[in-house]
């Protein structure tokens, strides 16, 4: 199938903006990226592409900060995931984020724009306090299944993923997905849109996750990745504080 869209925008947090599929040069890449290609790639007019999604942020200014430049670009294609880092704060409220989403779902259609909507994949098997994301992501997960099941929207439930829980999908900091967990979510957008995944993606998704991939609960990985969090949460710090989108306007998608 052909894809029907021509200009896609992403927004969200570090989920969207590709944080763990680092390339060279320190840039990362992303699903979003992913999916821009494929729909570049299964179109026969030129595509662009823009990704305002910046690491760190909570829900609220996702959307206060990024929908209307967004939609100012006049999308075809809009995709949505936050909340993610709402539920690692020690008090949320699932109904704030659902009724946030269906800000973002409402104001897109309303401007004739295709929705799609991603829940993240399910960290929780190798998390400090697993059990609470777990109990909050299934609230939040089954909450977005009823709210956006509905025309206009193309809901992707990566939570209901078992295969995203393995640990071959994840970076080393075991919040983030690696490269191969990004292109399986771009595999899974492009076919729910009902577009054909580029032939050789995923060719190693079978493959074990590096040994610097399978860090556990050591001394090191608290000292590098849990304890910098917790520094960050107790002075009101983002790690996407000052940082701009990585691709903040439309662009032609490169097919190199």
């Amino acid at each position: 199938m052909s894809s029907p869209f021509e200009r896609y925008v992403a927004i969200g947090d570090s989920f969207t903006e590709g944080v763990g599929d680092e390339l060279p040069g320190g840039q990362v890449r992303g699903w979003a990226d992913l999916v821009a290609l494929g729909l570049a790639e299964a179109s026969s007019t030129p595509v662009a592409y823009a990704n305002l999604a910046i690491r760190g942020k909570l829900l609220g200014p996702i959307v206060a900060g990024q929908l209307e430049p967004a939609l100012a670009q006049a999308p075809d294609l809009v995709s949505i995931c936050g909340g993610g880092n709402d539920l690692m704060r020690p008090r949320v409220e699932i109904p704030y984020i659902v009724d946030l989403l269906a800000v973002v779902v409402d104001r897109a259609i309303a401007q004739g724009a295709h929705v799609v909507m991603l829940s993240g994949a399910n960290p929780s098997r190798h998390l400090p306090m697993g059990a609470l994301i777990q109990r909050r992501g299934d609230l939040l997960a089954d909450a977005c299944r009823v709210a956006f099941t509905r025309p206009g929207v193309t809901l992707v439930d990566n939570w209901a993923d078992p295969e995203l829980e393995e640990r071959r999908f994840w970076s080393a900091d075991k919040l983030h997905l690696n490269s191969r967990g990004h292109t399986r979510i771009a595999s899974r957008v492009l076919e729910a849109l009902d577009l054909a995944v580029p032939g050789g993606w995923g060719t190693d998704a079978s493959a074990e996750a590096p040994a610097d991939e399978r860090v556990q609960g050591t001394a090191a990985y608290y000292r590098e990745f849990v304890l910098p969090w917790i520094g960050r949460r107790l002075t009101g710090r983002s790690s996407g504080d000052g940082r701009p989108p990585k691709r903040p306007v439309l662009e032609p998608v490169d097919l190199g």
